[in-house]
């Protein structure tokens, strides 16, 4: 490496940012689950298990991220990352080793970060999902536009988890599969009314339209989305069979035979999950059937995340929260009469899923440019798909399929037999 491609030197720290670097390396001293090894102006040091599979890198270019942990902790360690203050030889494997370590990690939301902290709660109780809420939050993530998410989703356009059955599966058959799978738990078949709460770019509703002929409703509250959907709707001939709309989950009238609602729940808000399970059944027939794919988290842990900013809420997806699967059947029970008849989890497929996506990304990063994106946006998007990827590998948090009936539902099996 020559002089004009070598990383300019760090600049030498202050002796605030010393007494922070000491802090946040006694913080992290009893590091376990793998080895993190720390380099910046100041030296070379190695914390936690040398020994361990689990090995990771992080070079400080600029000591401020030293403040930027003590100001606002793990947010604002990827702040830092956003503005270039450090690098890392492997984000996915720096999430493991912080999850792993979570103990160590609520430490660093401690002293002058919960400040910090009350700070960004604060900022994020006006991102509440009211319905002009709603609007201006999902805006701030799917305004970045319909070219922008072509660049490294799957040819469906699916924006969640697939389903792998294997390390030979492509993205878009694991997300084929994982359409599949939804419309057979929902038991779809011609004449069917279906409505789906949350369009994403019509993957859903296109797919059960042509392989089962139901007629889907589907609705979504993001114009970048509404459009591109209704474009391809009319590109399959699918017009008879696919009804679009502009409009929020709450304004929805009618009653369906089946519904589905995929990965939308987490954009609803904590304080309207009570509105969107009632919501449910309104929508529902007395036999209905209702499918949703859900992010989840650990339950002992979905208090303190609730109350919490993280990196997702502060900079991809603000308003937004992971209910635990506990918060939700609470919710079905104290405001609806569904009842759990199925559930699946398949995290796993979902770090495969990021790692897919994280890959094609970082792949076509010209292109990205090429639509106005800068080198901070770059790394936001890198981190966040990089720390999705490193909870779902740890498994603190989960994605599942929640099949959920109404009092009226009876299996085929048991219909035929009375």
């Amino acid at each position: 490496m020559n002089d004009l491609t070598r990383p300019p030197l760090p600049p030498p720290p202050t002796g605030l940012e010393r007494f922070l670097r000491g802090r946040l390396l006694a913080q992290l001293a009893l590091l376990r689950g793998g080895g993190l090894r720390l380099r910046d102006a100041l030296g070379d040091v190695l914390i936690g298990d040398a020994q361990a599979a689990l090995q990771v890198t992080v070079w400080v270019d600029d000591p401020a991220f030293y403040r930027a942990v003590a100001a606002q902790g793990s947010v604002g360690a990827g702040e830092a990352y956003i503005r270039g203050d450090w690098r890392c030889s492997n984000l996915v494997a720096l999430v493991q080793l912080l999850v792993r370590n979570r103990d160590l990690l609520d430490g660093m939301e401690r002293g002058p970060a919960r400040l910090g902290g009350w700070l960004l709660k604060g900022w994020n109780r006006l991102r509440r999902n009211t319905r002009q809420g709603s609007r201006r939050n999902i805006a701030a993530h799917y305004d970045l536009g319909n070219r922008f998410f072509s660049l490294f989703l799957s040819s469906d356009l699916m924006y969640s988890s697939a389903l792998f059955a294997g390390p030979g599966d492509t993205l878009e058959t694991a997300s084929q599969r994982k359409l599949a799978r939804i419309c057979a738990q929902l038991q779809l078949q011609p004449g069917d009314r279906v409505v789906e709460i949350g369009t994403g770019w019509g993957g859903f509703a296109l797919y059960a339209a042509q392989h089962f002929g139901c007629h889907v409703t589907t609705t979504t509250i993001s114009i970048e989305q509404y459009t591109l959907a209704s474009q391809r709707v009319q590109a399959a001939g699918l017009e008879d069979k696919v009804t679009l709309l502009l409009k929020d989950y709450r304004d929805l009238d009618g009653q369906y035979d089946k519904l589905v609602s995929i990965e939308m729940i987490e954009a609803i808000g904590a304080q309207y999950l009570d509105t969107y399970c009632a919501t449910l059944t309104r929508l529902l027939k007395p036999d209905g059937l209702a499918l949703l794919q859900a992010i989840t988290i650990e339950d002992h842990r979905y208090e303190q995340a609730r109350r919490s900013v993280d990196y997702i809420k502060r900079f991809v997806f603000p308003g937004s929260f992971i209910p635990s699967i506990s918060a939700i059947l609470a919710a079905t029970s104290r405001s609806s009469d569904l009842q759990l008849i199925g559930a699946h989890d398949f995290g796993h497929s979902y770090a495969l899923t990021l790692h897919a996506w994280r890959q094609r990304f970082l792949a076509r990063l010209p292109a990205v440019r090429a639509q106005g994106f800068d080198e901070r946006f770059i790394r936001l998007w890198e981190f966040y798909l990089a720390y999705c990827e490193g909870g779902f590998l740890e498994r603190s948090i989960g994605v599942s399929h929640l099949l959920l009936a109404r009092p009226g539902y009876r299996p085929a099996a048991l219909a035929e037999a009375r």
